[in-house]
């Protein structure tokens, strides 16, 4: 199995996760990636697998993947032990509406924050208008923090049992952290969850080469505050 991932991308870190917790083997290409071109020139065999040219890209075999929801769900079938899904229909319905909130709702206010670690040099006007959209996302991220640490109230995991909705959503949780977004410790349930899924060595070892690619590769947050 070969999986393409990025230094810095949040969803191939999310399959990454995935493949170790369900104790896949896989080799991995890192692509090139920097933060002033992005991952051009884009990896040949990303564009050939991904209309979109992103990763991750999984090659099990002669099947190529694209996309961590589908990746994920073929791993789910295909490598059943241990599950990342609830195994009763209705429950499995609302772990993965739980992962879709994640990658789609929640990220698109943690995406105002990614110009944090983009190189310096934007003109006072174009920074403070960043910075403006910046605090409203931030707000919007805390009121999210309160829905998931509402659902995580007398529970370990979000949907009762480990899954893709933990992962999906911890990877964006993380992300907003990365990126100097709201602290967590204002919500209890979720700042412990957070601590739980960290320690857990498949989370521990992407967070360590996250942080070491941000070492590398972006602009130090504090860089950016006051």
């Amino acid at each position: 199995m070969l999986l393409y991932s990025g230094p810095l991308s949040l969803f191939a870190r999310k399959v990454e996760i995935a493949l170790a917790e369900k104790g896949i083997a896989f080799d991995r290409v890192m692509v090139s990636f920097d933060q002033t071109r992005g991952y051009a020139p884009k990896h040949a065999a990303v564009l050939a697998a991904n209309p979109k040219g992103q990763v991750p890209v999984l090659a099990d075999g002669d099947l190529t993947l694209y996309d961590s929801t589908a990746i994920i769900e073929y791993l789910e079938d295909a490598y059943p032990d241990p599950a990342l899904f609830p195994r009763e229909p209705a429950a499995r319905a609302r772990c993965r509406l739980l992962e879709l909130e994640a990658d789609e709702v929640l990220l698109v206010p943690v995406r105002a924050l990614m110009y944090r670690t983009s190189p310096p040099g934007l003109d006072a006007a174009k920074r403070a208008v960043l910075e403006e959209q910046a605090g409203k996302a931030e707000a919007a991220i805390l009121e999210h923090y309160r829905k998931i640490s509402a659902k995580l109230a007398g529970q370990e995991f979000l949907c009762g049992d480990f899954s893709v909705a933990d992962i999906a959503t911890f990877m964006v949780v993380h992300y907003a952290m990365r990126l100097g977004g709201p602290p967590l410790h204002d919500h209890e349930h979720l700042a412990a969850w957070h601590g739980r899924l960290a320690a857990r060595p498949a989370f521990a070892r992407v967070i360590a080469e996250i942080a070491e690619a941000d070492r590398q590769l972006s602009f130090p947050v504090a860089a950016y505050r006051k």
